[in-house]
């Protein structure tokens, strides 16, 4: 069985990938790392922990050597509103972290994902529909290195053959763990504001659409792409995928089935506001259905009852 290393292992998405990859291939054939130790075990189950910092290379390839890593689930990043914050952390992190995860699978042919996000793209990108193939001229960091890394994860295919594969992910929501300073955050937030104050000021303004997707899809669709038949992959890297556009009153509309005395109201974050301004309304995801049968489980409405099911036994536990 081949082994597995998730970088960036105690992020929103990989603190869950960790125990979906252990379920599917065994947690004994899974290593998580990050730059931080992770203190609680439970995080990461029977899966290997080790500390790594992606911007050194020498580290990545002792740990890909050490435990004969076949495939890099490469995940550490800074999110777009932090990376806003420190550009400078953000590049080295996100680019030259990235060119050393390929640089080190290169040298030991590791397959290698590592996703892209709806950042790529930027205002003069078509918002409706937002076409697999399009100009991408994003105006923020965390943009800016996602498109880098779209260009680097294509180039070390064609150049050298390093199995590189990637998804353009939408905004996340889980239950389990929180978001890491992200545009989308929002809508984690407001859920955990639902049940515990009935109330929620959200930070983008009423009208703002954006893609979305329930983890248990985005840890569906990761792994289902690492699977996927090479010889139908056109694209390989940066598919499009989307499981909902929704805006804040969309989500508020549907927690008040279940909650009919919750209240939304606004203060906007001038940052973050303009960083969703730039970002697609609703992404084509066509390609990724036409060459890996990418469907989404998940719509809106089953998202926000699994939520709102799935936080109050959460909150219930915490509180007892």
């Amino acid at each position: 069985m081949q082994k597995f290393l998730i970088t960036g292992a105690l992020g929103q998405i990989g603190s869950e990938l960790i125990l979906a990859l252990g379920e599917r291939y065994g947690s004994q054939n899974v290593i998580a790392s990050d730059v931080r130790p992770a203190n609680d075990s439970a995080i990461h189950g029977d899966s290997t922990f080790e500390i790594l910092d992606v911007t050194s290379a020498n580290q990545i390839a002792e740990i890909v050597a050490k435990h004969r890593i076949a495939t890099i689930y490469h995940l550490a990043a800074l999110l777009s509103a932090v990376a806003e914050t420190r550009p400078q952390d953000a590049w080295n992190i996100n680019t030259n972290g990235l060119y050393n995860v390929l640089e080190v699978s290169r040298q030991y042919k590791c397959s290698v994902f590592t996703p892209s996000s709806i950042g790529a793209f930027g205002l003069s990108t078509p918002p409706d529909l937002t076409p697999q193939d399009t100009i991408q001229r994003p105006n923020t960091m965390y943009g800016v290195t996602k498109v880098a890394g779209e260009l680097l994860c294509d180039y070390y295919y064609k150049r050298f053959g390093v199995d590189t594969r990637g998804v353009r992910f939408p905004g996340i929501i889980s239950y389990k763990t929180p978001p890491g300073g992200g545009t989308t955050d929002y809508a984690v937030h407001i859920y955990y504001a639902a049940l515990k104050q009935k109330h929620y000021t959200c930070f983008l303004k009423n009208g703002t659409w954006l893609d979305m997707m329930y983890m248990p899809d985005a840890l569906k669709a990761t792994m289902d792409l690492m699977e996927a038949d090479p010889a139908r992959l056109k694209h390989r890297n940066a598919f499009n995928i989307t499981a909902m556009s929704i805006e804040p009153e969309t989500i508020a509309t549907e927690i008040r089935k279940h909650i009919p005395d919750f209240k939304l109201d606004y203060a906007i974050d001038p940052v973050r506001q303009s960083i969703a301004d730039s970002w697609p309304n609703r992404m084509d995801d066509s390609a990724a259905r036409e060459e890996w049968d990418w469907q989404p489980a998940y719509g809106l409405e089953a998202m926000t009852i699994d939520m709102l099911k799935q936080l109050s036994i959460k909150l219930k536990n915490v509180n007892c």
